[in-house]
This record gives C-alpha cells, sequence and structure tokens, in this order.
C-alpha cells in the first residue's frame, strides 16, 4: 500500500511509564478523521480525507493508488477535482488549429455542453454521465449531423484530458456510448425551374450569385470573394482563388476550403451572366485582412458587393436576401410581420453547388472531373455524396452483351436420323 494513514483525532505520546500511548488531539471529534497521504511519481504529497469509521475505504483507496502507480496510469486526485467548465476553457486556450475551427469547437462546447456538462468534476465522469448527457442533447437539437459534431468536440477534451493526467480514460470511448448517427438521407437537387424562380426573386445586384453557384459550383464564401482577374472570358475558365469569411467577427479573405485553388469550366451563357451584371454594377476595389483579422491588407476586385459597396456578410445575405428569395420561389413560406423566416437548412446557397453537380453528372461528366471542378478533397468524396445521381448504366450493360451475343434466333434444322 502506498502511503500511509494519518488519524486526525488521536495521536501517540510517551506515557509515565515511557510508553506510547493514545491521547485525543484537538481535533477529535470535528472534521474528516483519516488523511490518506502518499507522495506521487512527481515527489509531491498527495492526500484525501475520510470520515470517521472509513478507515477501511482510506486504505483501499492507498492501495488502488499504489496499483495505478504501478500501471503507469496514475492521476493526480487533485487535477480530477477540476470542473468540466474550467477544463474546457483551459482547453479551448490552447487549441492550435486555424482561428475560423477555433471559433466553430468553442461555440460547441460553450453553448452545448459546459451547461450540462460544466459543473461536474473531471475526474468523476463515467460512462452514464456522458449517456444522460447525450440524451439530453437529441432532445434539445433534432440534427443528428450537428449532434455528432459536437460530441466529437468533446470527446477530443476527454482526450486532452486523459493526456494531461486530470483522468484516466475518455468516457465517450466506453463500449455503452452509441455517438449520434446522422440519418442516412440522400441529396435531391434543386430543378433547374427552382433554381431560376430563386434567381428571379433576387434583386439585380445580387442575380449573378446563382449563375456563379449554380453555373460554376462555386461555395457561397467563394461566390462574395469572386473577383474580376478570375473570370478569363478569353479561355472560358473561372479560378477560384479566394473567399470571404467571417473570422472572429471580422470578414477576411482567405483561401478556399482546406486551401485548395482550383479551376473550372466557364460556360458561355453564364459568362454572359456575368458580363450582364458586371455592366449594371462594375467591380469593386474592396480590402480586407488576408485570413485574420490581424493579417496583411489584400486588395480585390469583387465581382459582388453590397449595396454600399463593400464585401457581403453572409448572415445578413442569408436572413434577408437569400430567404427572401426562396419565400419568393415558393421554397418556404412568406415572412410574417414582425417575425423571421423560416428555417431552411437545405436550402442555402450550398443547393446551388448540387445542382451543378447534378447537371454535370446527367451531361455525361465523370467523377474524377466534378470532384476537381466542386475543389474536393478526392474522387471518392465526390462518388459517396452524388453516386445515386449518376445516370443508370443498365440500359447500357443489356445493349453491350446483346451486342455481343446476337445470334440468329431461327430454329436449326433437324439432323437426318
Amino acid at each position: 500500500m502506498a502511503g500511509h494513514i494519518q488519524d486526525r483525532w488521536y495521536k501517540t505520546e510517551p506515557g509515565p511509564n515511557g510508553k506510547p500511548h493514545r491521547v485525543k488531539t484537538e481535533r477529535h471529534g470535528t472534521g474528516l478523521r483519516y488523511r490518506a497521504r502518499y507522495v506521487g511519481p512527481d515527489g509531491s504529497e498527495q492526500s484525501k480525507s475520510f470520515p470517521d469509521r472509513q478507515k477501511g475505504r482510506a486504505e483501499k483507496w492507498l492501495t488502488r493508488i499504489q496499483a495505478d502507480m504501478d500501471a503507469g496510469i496514475l492521476v493526480d486526485p487533485k487535477a480530477g477535482e477540476i470542473t468540466f467548465r474550467e477544463y474546457a476553457e483551459k482547453w479551448l486556450g490552447t487549441l492550435t488549429t486555424d482561428l475560423v475551427s477555433r471559433e466553430v469547437v468553442q461555440r460547441r462546447i460553450r453553448l452545448h455542453a459546459i451547461p450540462y456538462l460544466g459543473k461536474r468534476p473531471m475526474g468523476s465522469f463515467k460512462p452514464e454521465h456522458v449517456r444522460s448527457w447525450l440524451g439530453a442533447l437529441a432532445v434539445a437539437l433534432p440534427n443528428a449531423t450537428y449532434r455528432r459534431a459536437i460530441y466529437d468536440s468533446v470527446s477530443s477534451l476527454f482526450n486532452a484530458a486523459k493526456d494531461d493526467g486530470v483522468m484516466q480514460a475518455n468516457p465517450c470511448h466506453a463500449q455503452s456510448v452509441k455517438p449520434p448517427e446522422p440519418d442516412p438521407r440522400l441529396i435531391q437537387p434543386w430543378t433547374a425551374q427552382r433554381v431560376f424562380a430563386v434567381r428571379d426573386g433576387l434583386a439585380d445586384r445580387y442575380k449573378g450569385t446563382v449563375d456563379a453557384g449554380a453555373g460554376c459550383g462555386l461555395r457561397q464564401g467563394e461566390v462574395f470573394g469572386l473577383a474580376e482577374e478570375n473570370l478569363d472570358f478569353a479561355t472560358g475558365w473561372v479560378h477560384v482563388r479566394q473567399q470571404v469569411k467571417r473570422v472572429g467577427g471580422v470578414l477576411v479573405f482567405a483561401p478556399p476550403k482546406r486551401g485548395k485553388l482550383r479551376s473550372a469550366p466557364l460556360s458561355p451563357v453564364v459568362a454572359e451572366g456575368f458580363r450582364w451584371h458586371m455592366d449594371l454594377f462594375p467591380p469593386v476595389d474592396v480590402t480586407l485582412p488576408w485570413k485574420t483579422p490581424d493579417g496583411p491588407a489584400v486588395t480585390r476586385k469583387l465581382i459582388f458587393t453590397s449595396g454600399a459597396g463593400k464585401a457581403i456578410w453572409r448572415s445578413y445575405f442569408d436572413d434577408h436576401v437569400w430567404k427572401r428569395a426562396l419565400a419568393h420561389a415558393g421554397v418556404i413560406p412568406p415572412k410574417k410581420p414582425g417575425e423571421r423566416y423560416a428555417a431552411a437548412p437545405d436550402d442555402g446557397m450550398h443547393a446551388l453547388r448540387h445542382f451543378y453537380a447534378s447537371v454535370l453528372l446527367d451531361g455525361g461528366e465523370n467523377i474524377k472531373a466534378l470532384s476537381v471542378y466542386l475543389g474536393h478533397s478526392d474522387p471518392g468524396f465526390t462518388l459517396r455524396i452524388y453516386t445515386h445521381l449518376m445516370p443508370s448504366s443498365e440500359e447500357r450493360t443489356r445493349s453491350a452483351l446483346s451486342a455481343v451475343f446476337q445470334r440468329d434466333t431461327a430454329p436449326t434444322p433437324a439432323l437426318a436420323a
């Protein structure tokens, strides 16, 4: 057994005959009686107190400490007393991912984990606590995909706590804890009729954003970051070199998602739409910091800007421009006085990229080329998303086999006996 147990209620003193005997201390009858003490691997003394009549429990605790030290998995009990909230704030401050990713993780932890788990000491977490939290989360957030993202962030926090010696194991990894599983859902692309109905519902200043999304496959931030120099009308290409994104409450220019620069074919008809837009609303020089709010200033002559000639804020565009067009097209109901438009999680500007992909696949474009045009990490990812949209090959299979096995079906004359 590691260490020893101190009895705070009694002490040993030499008696009149020189023999030691026990006498009551000044603390007798008050406070926790037993203090179990041991020296940790780092040389510091650690202790834990226990009530009267629980000396056996203190001994078991020291025995477990010894076993953990022998196995090299000892967790400092005092470190485990830090609450989830306290450790989360410390952990969030040490994240080394890019600023936008950090903001996303911070939002998940602070909005959906700390309110449920914040007061619990890190060393006391068990799988049952995670299961209970996931149950409450399922009631509050029906979107399983978002719940899974929150769960992954919390699991990463627990992994860090284990590495830091704050807890022995990640409770999210227990077999009884089942991560949220998003319901399998096939993408249903918009029809051309819906695309153009939404386009018609946009003010002239913003109609061309549909051409960029549905006609070039650009993401929303890439649409807002599209510059005059990125359109090559002579050779028929659109070059995706930057996007506009919000970082720390500030708009910045940044590389496309995952830093993947790319180019996509520019249809002559889509090109005419851009020319029409640029005649009505000439490109404007917009200066924003690069990548972070304190990054170097970069100027681009943007195709799409606000009425004040500034970069477009996604939040304003979504709530006041895009949803108005969705209501015009009958995708969502009209807004009632004093209320906001209805939620439209599947009908944001990203629906234009799905439409773009469906048109190319229907036209016979191969999945590898589509992956490049969309800026996906690999063709396999593109295939997993859009495989159900690929034209059926069943008839081609039947025709190919029929051509090979085609024979004269006339009956063969019987041989003479």
